[in-house]
């Protein structure tokens, strides 16, 4: 299940940390926005160095569907009510901007990557939904208010039939790691590194130390609890595409308005299929792919399916990212998180704001995702709903529920036993071999959940990940769980 990014390039090796080292600023974390942050470092002349646990893109950026845009769904109208009109303004602005800083780069740099300016559509299928047309001619007018270049569309050109569309004119999509490895080529980066602990100035790894006047966290989820309690402002959702060959290219990106709706791109004679979000920890029941297959197939039938994969976002409570000082009590700590799902726009304009911050020059964006900004929780009701969701404690709970035993667990499948007061996850291969794990989180104890299309053990709290043999998947984790 590797996606189209990492089957179509192979982004050469480089040598783990084996010695200490003093720079100026050290970057953890190769994904998209630590490369683009130690870029623009590395042009005002400081000593960077990235560190990266695994592999160069190996994160989230290698699950992207790698659209360049600032038509983030249904938001503006809503911004305007939530934040006033000039953050609103501010929210697209930034966004429009990390576009053409793209192309600039790839212009300046000759990276060979796939870009392409086309236009971003957010469609919807559904006439009788409160109205769902009107709501997309709001959008567009509350967009076009704040300067950006949406237009309203009647008809579109996709192959089934829609209510009307908004329109972004010249955004874009490219290719991820072949833009990465063509920064990638200009940077100090160390792979296989993990960090081990971070104190004041200090970065530990096993192989060797590092003093830096300035560290960015852009880790996707930052990994300590304190400072700047993260892990009560963020939590994760996953997605799913579908790739499929034989589709002539859209003349553009899409996104569905719809809850249910897919997203849409196309790369050469592919066509990617996106959807079936959902709460990390919160898909015990499955069939995400098969939803999707059984849309896209309908919608654009006779296409062959290449490969699947799914992705996994950082969400905040307000919806904007966590751009800016780590914490007030580490001013020489930086934070680049909660993208939501547009990554690839926010990671450059992320990598934008820290660069000025770090080089001690005004960024127009940065109060606006400072991760100490004022109004970091604009509504308490949803706040104190995904608190809840994330409480270690009410999890805790099910620990003394009814269980299954041993016996129920079908082949193939994952299942949850007790022995005593503890609960196992397992997964019977087919084979017969059973893999047994603990079910507590290392993160925080926290309860995982069997997730049937992925075969892997969830947290329903922070979203760590696991395969069924305990071996870690995804962060804020930092370690396997032992049976």
């Amino acid at each position: 299940m590797e996606s189209i990014w990492t089957e179509t390039v192979n982004i050469p090796p480089r040598q783990a940390l084996t010695e200490d080292r003093r720079v100026d600023a050290a970057v953890i974390g190769a994904g998209m926005a630590g490369i683009l942050t130690a870029y623009f470092l590395s042009l005002q002349g400081m000593e960077v160095i990235v560190l990266e646990a695994d592999r160069i893109g190996s994160g989230q950026t290698k699950n992207t569907t790698a659209k360049i845009t600032s038509q983030h769904g249904m938001i503006y109208e809503n911004l305007i009510k939530t934040f006033g009109w000039e953050k609103a303004r501010l929210y697209g602005a930034g966004n429009q901007a990390a576009i053409d800083k793209y192309q600039e780069i790839i212009e300046k740099e000759a990276i060979f990557c796939g870009f392409k300016r086309l236009p971003a559509y957010l469609y919807s299928t559904k006439e009788n939904v409160s109205s769902n047309k009107d709501k997309l001619i709001r959008e567009t007018k509350a967009a076009s208010q704040l300067g950006l270049p949406a237009r309203f569309c009647e008809k579109v050109s996709l192959p089934f039939e829609t209510v009307g569309a908004v329109c972004f004119d010249n955004q874009a999509q490219f290719h991820p790691l072949k833009f990465m490895e063509g920064l990638a080529e200009k940077l100090n980066i160390y792979e296989n590194t993990r960090v081990l602990g971070v104190k004041g100035h200090q970065i530990r790894t096993e192989g060797g130390r590092i003093n830096a006047r300035h560290i960015v966290f852009a880790v996707h989820y930052p990994m300590l609890i304190v400072p700047g309690f993260y892990f009560l402002r963020l939590h994760q959702d996953r997605s799913y595409v579908v790739a499929y060959e034989g589709a002539a290219p859209l003349q553009g990106m899409y996104y569905s308005a719809d809850q249910e709706g897919l997203s849409y791109r196309s790369y050469g004679n592919l066509l990617l299929a996106g959807g079936g979000s959902h709460r990390t920890g919160k898909n015990e029941q499955g069939g995400r792919y098969e939803e999707i297959r059984r849309r896209a197939e309908r919608e654009f039938p006779g296409l062959r399916e290449r490969t699947c994969w799914s992705a996994q976002d950082c969400v905040t409570h307000d919806g904007l990212p966590l751009i800016g000082k780590y914490s007030v009590l580490r001013p020489y700590w930086h934070v680049i998180t909660g993208f939501g799902k547009w990554g690839m726009t926010f990671s450059m304009l992320g990598a934008m704001i820290l660069s000025d911050t770090i080089a001690g020059r005004e960024n127009p964006y940065a109060r606006l995702f400072s991760p100490q900004r004022w109004n970091f929780f604009p509504s308490l009701k949803k706040f104190m709903a995904d608190f809840g969701e994330s409480a270690a404690g009410l999890l805790w709970l099910r620990h003394f529920w009814g269980l299954p035993g041993e016996s129920e667990l079908l082949k193939g499948q994952g299942g949850i036993v007790r022995k005593g007061l503890r609960r196992y996850g397992c997964y019977k291969g087919e084979d017969g071999t059973l893999h047994r794990i603990s079910l507590r989180c290392p993160h925080m104890g926290c309860e995982l959940s069997w997730n049937p299309d992925e075969k892997s053990w969830d947290c329903p709290c922070h979203g760590s990940r696991f395969d069924y043999r305990g071996n870690l998947i995804d962060d804020p984790a930092r370690r396997d769980i032992q049976s």
